[in-house]
């Protein structure tokens, strides 16, 4: 995977496919492959160049210990922009990502031309505040949990009553976390960054086409979150993928595929 310096950092990303580019920035601890398995594929198939970056804080991209913030990551993923030459561009961005995505769209309109915000929100709602809360006390307490105990809560907390009733399924996703955890230990600054004060006044003026993506059993950001995000963008779409959790797009990534390509496929007519 190549590197590049951007914003005085090492920032790592991939590309995929030929075409015009869509750029996809992950979670909160999340590597760029975690898009590689469903909408890679599908987006280099569509005709896409899909580009995916390891937010600083994952490696191989500097994991900068001495912390950073909603800014700084904001200002990573516009000088990627730059420096590969493709703005105005398509952009996607899931949870964190998102919310990355959207202050690139507050501060720099003129690089996105189109944006699918997936699980986001505008705000921090009480819950939110105390769950990232709470995992940054046990990051300063030195509390590291075992990879098997994190896949049990991320399979616990990012999939739909539908998926956790199948045995097997579930069987297959612990599998999966344990063996690749999207992992809260990474990034104390990547926490912290899910901290957001309420932002959604500022997305009234965006003049950027953007498709919001609740997801309907979403427990980490609840899709009443998401419709207002998209309420506040001018030209915010939004749409309900049905029988999902938190990590929608690989519970049913057909559905969110579509919706995606189908919203890019509408730009580009």
């Amino acid at each position: 995977m190549p590197l590049r310096s951007i914003n005085g950092i090492a920032l790592s990303y991939d590309e995929h496919g030929t075409g015009e580019p869509v750029v996809l920035v992950a979670g909160t601890g999340a590597p760029g492959r975690f898009w590689r398995t469903h909408q890679v594929p599908a987006l280099t198939r569509a005709g896409f160049r899909a580009i995916t970056i390891d937010n600083r804080g994952v490696p191989p991209s500097d994991v900068c210990e001495e912390g950073f913030t909603l800014d700084d990551m904001v200002g990573d993923t516009v000088g990627l922009i730059e420096a590969l030459g493709i703005g105005p561009c398509r952009i996607v961005g899931f949870s964190m990502g998102a919310i990355v995505v959207q202050e690139v769209m507050v501060a720099r309109p003129d690089l996105i031309r189109q944006a699918v915000l997936m699980a986001t929100r505008g705000r921090t709602d009480p819950l939110s505040a105390a769950a990232s809360q709470a995992e940054l006390d046990r990051l300063d307490g030195g509390v590291k949990l075992p990879p098997r105990y994190e896949a049990v809560v991320s399979v616990m907390k990012g999939f739909s009553r539908r998926t956790l009733n199948d045995e097997q399924t579930v069987r297959d996703w612990l599998d999966v976390f344990e063996m690749s955890p999207i992992s809260s230990s990474v990034s104390r600054s990547q926490l912290a960054v899910d901290l957001i004060p309420n932002r959604l006044d500022a997305y009234r003026e965006v003049p950027v086409d953007c498709l919001v993506l609740g997801f309907e059993d979403d427990l980490m950001t609840p899709p009443h979150l998401c419709r207002e995000v998209a309420a506040h963008f001018p030209r915010g779409t939004y749409q309900e993928i049905a029988g999902c959790g938190h990590y929608g797009q690989l519970e049913e990534p057909a559905a969110v595929n579509a919706a995606i390509i189908g919203f890019f496929q509408k730009g580009r007519g």
